[in-house]
């Protein structure tokens, strides 16, 4: 029976005949509505005609999350008054409850983007309502453009609907009205809401930032005791987000003796625990969540908020080579959708574990997934669908340039894509698998090596790193995953299952239910999408339905087909992350196929291994090296089997150590495999490594006298000055751009760093003079050298400084009235005593005659008694002698 009262207390029914209207009209809509206004349950009964007596649709309702699915099927069919797998059905990875009068059915936006490949009319499919998508998730941006592409040239029919949370519509309005004036109808729904005071709770003391996943300890530590604050101070269940499972864990094991029960929410727990999360109780609850509480779910009883401010958001995890999530602090967005859950039944109250101040100073909303997430999945799924740069694809973010590349780097090394993007057959069905494609080639060319059991076993460890006290070693981890009873082992083994399905292409899922196709109610698990149809000449080609063909690397290098499961772990790790195969440069320390290095911890059972697959390391901040968290001992040819397109060889010359080496290498990426000398190497490439050898350690290396260096200064201080045809010599950077204008021929006939030693570096910097013009000619009357002084000696002008410096006997100056002079500038004259230390500096002699010079006389005359100190400089004889010489 229909649960009328239910479906009337909705907010969202008053928007419905709107939103009928909007689609009658125009196709596509987008529908704002808070959350627990009934968008995600009553809506789709009204448009798919179970409830309000409109006609009868087949409605396809995707969410962004598994236990959101799951969720709002059991809710419909609820409010129907049925089971699921009746009327209304869901299918997520792994599981299926569907049957013959399925006219609703709720599917994750993964399952709907691998649906869509396969069937790309959506055939049966009347109307398709994406739900959350202000949550800006990849895949859901995926679906969006691809189902508006389908509208376009194959289903104008098909009708659209973006369900927003928020009222930031209008991009979703723009994307769905595909290039129509005013875009797409946007239908807003009010919300019932009651006021939720804010309460500022941030700790006494400063906590360390979240670091990767790494969350600090006394953070969680704070959580905790502003739950159980709250559960003193206020009444009513107790809602406290946190960023994921782990985090939820650890603060749930220190409630322990709180009057309350402790819930758990997230996509992991059971499904009893979920149903007992979203079902109203008689006893007081606290609910520990991840982001899934913010807007997908609604949970009764809930008066209060705690919020730890800290989110999960995607980005390229370096330490797996794939998309992960991090742990970042919680948008002011994601904030008020957290505090508005207090206020959905009564007035509430939210607990903020951070500052007003600090509030200020978040970040607006999050970002888009497209903008920061690993791409290497999303162009794989473009280019199956016909656009591998995406360029023609309806996004509302378009994909980063660089993140594309990268993307495609990936997708060509795996053997994906062909260079011009296309996806090979062997692509296409990577696609099918639903794992990153590192994963999938490791599904793939696994399967052949190693079986399909134990390659999907260990890739399926690989999908979801496993829990610490599995160890580093990945093959130990295997084990402990097949024994173990934890929940880790269950997910393990139900994906393990799944995958080993979608290796031998077992049991595709079909697009969805036609009359008849299957029992009501009926349930299927580890179904896999069907790769044959578009890959059976692969198939045919191994000799079986769905088998790959062994990689030619494999059978070359003598594997064998039944390696040990130590070596069948190592293997299929290697396949995954080729770039991380590493080699041993001492016990503990590894350097990897990309040039990083690698160290595990102490104690690690794998610290004497000679070859490594990394499949799971991190760089703690200020470290060079990388820590390795999981992975297995290989042996070279497993090394060379997995990463052969990394193998190369060839000649090497560089600057190395201070000194040119020449040798011939064989190397997998940045490890060195084997090398000789080489007698003749190239001597362009012998040029270009004496060239780094130079910027490595400076013009120094070249000989040069005094006179070189006063040329140089000289040289430079012109182009200073006079700038025009006088090179720029004052930058090593600058000559050595410059050296097949100076440095040759000697640099080309040179062969080791004792060879440019013997290069006069003044009589090379010669041929940089502006010749062409004539100006060279002038230098010595623009910058000379010397200056002659009024005592007849010819004293060095130091031009290093910025202003050319003349140091001479103040003596030798007498009757010179005016400042000398080169290029137009007074030099800086530092004038000595008899014994040649500074007595003074001046850059106007006339002014220093009048004044300075009594000081300096004052001072000096009784020093050195024996030489002139007239009392008027101005007429005196200029002289470098004494007084007794000159009366001689």
């Amino acid at each position: 029976m229909i649960r009328q009262a239910a479906l009337d207390s909705l907010p969202v029914r008053e928007a419905v005949p709107a939103l009928v209207s909007a689609l009658d009209e125009h196709g596509a809509a987008v529908l704002c509505a808070p959350p627990g206004t009934g968008k995600t349950t009553l809506v789709p009964l009204v448009l798919a005609g179970l409830v309000g007596g409109g006609p009868r649709q087949r409605v396809v309702v995707a969410e962004p999350r598994r236990i959101a699915a799951r969720a709002a099927a059991r809710r419909m069919a609820w409010l129907l008054g049925e089971a699921v797998g009746g009327s209304v059905g869901f299918t997520v990875r792994g599981e299926r409850v569907v049957g013959r009068d399925t006219v609703v059915e709720v599917v994750t936006t993964g399952v709907l983007l691998q649906r869509l490949q396969r069937d790309q009319e959506l055939a049966g499919v009347d109307l398709v309502i994406l739900d959350e998508c202000h949550e800006r998730h990849l895949d859901a941006d995926t679906v969006a453009a691809f189902l508006l592409d389908v509208r376009e040239t194959l289903r104008p029919e098909l009708r659209l609907v973006a369900a927003s949370a928020t009222t930031d519509a209008a991009g979703w309005s723009r994307v769905l009205g595909q290039g129509r004036p005013g875009g797409a109808p946007v239908v807003e729904a009010a919300g019932v809401s009651y006021p939720v005071e804010t309460v500022w709770a941030p700790p006494a003391r400063p906590v360390k930032p979240p670091h990767g996943m790494r969350v600090d300890p006394a953070q969680l530590t704070h959580v905790a005791s502003v739950v159980r604050r709250a559960l003193a101070e206020r009444s009513g269940d107790v809602l406290c987000f946190l960023p994921g499972v782990g985090e939820i864990a650890r603060v749930a094991g220190q409630l322990g003796g709180v009057d309350a029960e402790v819930l758990q929410i997230h996509g992991r727990a059971p499904a009893a625990v979920q149903d007992a999360a979203l079902t109203a109780s008689e006893h007081r609850r606290v609910i520990l969540a991840t982001a899934v509480a913010e807007s997908s779910l609604t949970v009764p009883g809930v008066r209060v908020v705690v919020d730890s401010g800290l989110a999960r958001e995607p980005r390229v995890d370096h330490a797996r080579g794939l998309g992960a999530l991090a742990t970042v602090r919680a948008s002011r967005a994601a904030g008020r959708q957290r505090a508005g859950r207090a206020g959905r039944e009564a007035p509430g109250a939210v607990y903020r574990c951070w500052t007003e101040a600090e509030d200020t100073r978040l970040p607006s909303f999050p970002a888009p997934e497209i903008r920061i997430a690993d791409l290497a999945q999303f162009a794989l799924q473009a280019a199956c669908w016909g656009d591998p740069d995406a360029a023609g694809l309806a996004l509302l973010d378009p994909p980063p340039a660089g993140a594309m590349a990268a993307a495609r780097e990936v997708l060509v090394a795996v053997g994906a894509v062909d260079g011009a993007g296309r996806p090979t057959p062997r692509g296409l069905r990577m696609a099918r698998v639903g794992l990153h494609p590192r994963l999938a080639r490791a599904l793939l060319d696994g399967t052949s090596a190693v079986g399909s059991r134990r390659a999907a076993e260990v890739v399926a460890l690989l999908s979801e790193e496993p829990p610490r006290e599995y160890g580093d070693d990945l093959a130990a981890a295997w084990r402990s995953a097949r024994r173990g009873g934890d929940a880790y082992a269950a997910r393990w083994r139900t994906e393990a299952r799944r995958l080993e399905s979608a290796a031998r292409g077992d049991s595709p899922t079909p697009p969805l239910p036609e009359t008849g196709a299957c029992d009501p109610g009926r349930r299927s698990r580890g179904s896999a999408p069907d790769p044959r149809a578009s890959n059976a000449g692969e198939a045919e080609s191994a000799g079986g339905r769905g088998q790959n063909p062994a990689p030619p690397a494999f059978e070359a290098r003598g594997l064998g087909r039944s390696p040990s499961d130590d070596a069948a772990a190592g293997l299929v790790a290697a396949l995954a992350f080729p770039e991380r195969v590493a080699k041993a440069k001492g016990e503990g320390a590894f350097l990897m196929a990309s040039g990083t290095g690698a160290e595990l911890r102490d104690g690690s059972p794998l610290r004497r291994a000679p070859w490594l697959a990394v499949a799971v390391a991190d760089r703690p901040p200020h470290s060079a090296s990388a820590r390795v968290r999981l992975a297995a001992v290989i042996d070279e040819d497993t090394a060379l089997a997995a990463a052969d397109h990394l193998r190369n060889q060839g000649e090497e010359v560089h600057w190395e150590d201070g000194e040119l080496v020449a040798r011939e290498a064989t190397r997998l990426g940045a490890i060195e495999l084997a090398t000789r000398p080489l007698r003749e190497p190239d001597p362009a490439l012998v040029r270009a490594a004496l060239l780094d050898g130079l910027r490595a350690e400076g013009l120094g290396l070249l000989r040069w006298s005094p006179d070189a260096r006063q040329l140089r200064a000289r040289l430079g201080f012109l182009h200073r000055t006079l700038g025009g045809a006088w090179p720029d010599v004052t930058d090593d950077g600058a000559l050595l751009d410059r050296a097949g204008e100076w440095l040759e021929p000697e640099l080309s006939r040179a062969r080791r760093r004792a060879d440019l030693g013997r290069i006069d570096a003044g009589q090379a910097l010669n041929r940089l003079l502006p010749w062409a013009t004539g100006e060279a000619s002038r230098l010595d009357e623009l910058a000379p050298e010397r200056l002659e002084v009024p005592s007849g000696s010819r004293i060095r002008v130091d031009y290093s400084a910025e202003q050319p410096v003349l140091a001479v006997k103040l003596q030798e100056l007498f009757g010179l009235a005016e400042t000398p002079k080169v290029a137009g500038v007074p030099v800086l004259v530092h004038l000595l005593s008899p014994a040649g230390r500074p007595a003074a500096v001046t850059a106007d002699l006339a002014s220093f005659w009048q004044g300075g010079y009594r000081a300096v006389r004052a001072e000096l005359r009784g020093r050195y008694p024996k030489h002139p100190w007239p009392e008027d400089p101005s007429t005196a004889e200029p002289t470098r002698h004494t007084n007794a010489r000159l009366r001689r």
